[in-house]
């Protein structure tokens, strides 16, 4: 009880840019390792050409899947549960995150196993062309079999997210992926084992972090505990953290969706332009990723205040995200704006093709990035106060209402250029839908 109180008065009285710095600070080294991993992942295996390229952004359309299932309930679960604490109902606590856990072993588990049994007709699905397509298949069946793990640990990651225990879930993310990337070149060039090296790498490294996440809870270093006396029966708590996490499945399964339209209109201007686009993408995610990540630091101190009826630090959270993140995507698009091509030229510098197309795409998303804050915290502040449906169409926004038109539609009239500039679009849309909506709940907050 001593722990849980002190970590109530922490999340309601610490001053507010210490107290998101604090959580948001951890969860943006986790994304921001996440991502190099990511991005360097597609650096190696782009080594072994341009096909292999392709595969890496295909088969990121598929963990795109499974983290929409994870986040689903990881983050359903996380911002219940922060709400919980903030009204110090610590027993339901412990009841969603027993749950949340049995939830994404089971969901996990149908993923692998129906992805498993379909694995060439997805790969065609999700956008492989005939000379992609055997690397994809590589790819993926390793991927489709560490599922559950990748589930299970989404959800214990953003358990400790929610009740403020970030630098753990920093420590577990961020070593899996410091050892993917270790484990990459080794596999791949040193074992001889090619694209299946990597994907090997990353089916190690999944395990390695659900090991570490999970300890931390088994060694009693967090409030939240697993017990199977604490899975309920009660289908009304199922309904409750599902539902707060249906804005993350619309927001993770909505990228899914429109990765592969994407790797579907790439594939019209061939295997260049589908790696030139998931290059662009992986880097991009790098940065966006962090900015998700302090997102998720911001969550649950807006959660918590909240649930602890703290309206004015609720304002207070949001002003900071705002400023905050404003002036660094500025600054981080400036810089990723002029030194474009560097970046681009790492990764197929023999190919002029995929350089062309990628400097364009990544150009563009640079000059829209300062725009980008305001679409994760008008989501997220959204998610963590309980009001689902209104998440749910905000997070449905960049990805579903706005980006899945423009990449479907106006590459076939304008082309390349509409193909390379359909999400900048997206997220200038998206911002000017949640501009007015935020503005009309912090003024609400205000008045409260």
């Amino acid at each position: 009880m001593q722990k849980n109180d002190a970590q109530y008065q922490k999340m309601i009285k610490t001053s507010i840019p210490r107290l998101v710095l604090s959580l948001s600070v951890p969860t943006m080294l986790t994304m921001l390792v996440s991502s190099i991993y990511n991005v360097a992942d597609t650096y190696f295996v782009s080594k072994l050409g341009t096909q292999t390229s392709g595969a890496v952004g295909i088969v990121f359309s598929l963990m795109a899947m499974i983290q929409a299932v994870g986040f689903t309930v990881g983050m359903g679960a996380g911002s219940t549960i922060s709400r919980l604490l903030g009204e110090k109902d610590n027993q339901k606590a412990q009841q969603t995150a027993s749950c949340a856990l049995g939830v994404s072993l089971a969901s996990g588990i149908a993923l692998s196993a129906a992805g498993l049994l379909f694995l060439e007709k997805l790969m065609s699905l999700l956008g492989a062309t005939k000379t992609i397509l055997p690397y994809a298949v590589e790819y993926a069946r390793y991927i489709l079999y560490v599922a559950p793990v990748m589930t299970v640990s989404f959800v214990l990651n953003n358990l400790l997210r929610a009740e403020g225990k970030t630098k753990l879930s920093m420590i577990g993310i961020g070593c899996g992926s410091i050892l993917n990337i270790g484990l990459d070149p080794l596999f791949i060039f040193v074992f001889d084992w090619g694209i299946q090296g990597a994907a090997v790498a990353t089916a190690v490294s999944q395990c390695i972090s659900c090991v570490i996440l999970f300890s931390f809870f088994f060694w009693k270093k967090t409030i939240l505990h697993f017990s199977v006396k604490n899975i309920s029966k009660d289908i009304s708590l199922y309904k409750e953290f599902i539902g707060n996490g249906i804005p993350s499945f619309f927001r993770q399964g909505l990228s899914a969706v429109a990765s592969v339209a994407l790797n579907h209109v790439a594939s019209c201007y061939g295997d260049a332009a589908v790696a030139a686009m998931s290059i662009v993408g992986k880097i991009f995610m790098m940065i966006y990723c962090v900015l998700i990540g302090f997102g998720q630091g911001y969550q649950p101190v807006v959660g918590y205040n909240y649930g602890a009826k703290e309206y004015g630090r609720v304002r207070q959270a949001y002003r900071f995200m705002m400023i905050a993140g404003t002036v660094g995507m500025t600054v981080i698009g400036a810089g990723l704006f002029f030194f474009a091509p560097e970046l681009v030229a790492q990764f197929v510098p023999e190919d002029a093709e995929v350089a062309e197309i990628g400097n364009w795409a990544l150009r563009m998303q640079c000059i829209v990035m300062p725009l980008l804050p305001l679409g994760i915290a008008c989501n997220m502040t959204f998610q963590a106060v309980g009001k689902s449906v209104k998440a749910t169409l905000f997070a449905s926004c960049r990805q579903g209402f706005f980006f899945l038109p423009l990449i479907l539609v106006f590459p076939r009239i304008f082309g390349v250029f509409a193909m390379e500039a359909a999400q900048p679009a997206a997220d200038v849309a998206t911002f000017l839908v949640c501009l007015p909506a935020m503005h009309k709940f912090m003024g609400k907050m205000q008045k409260m």
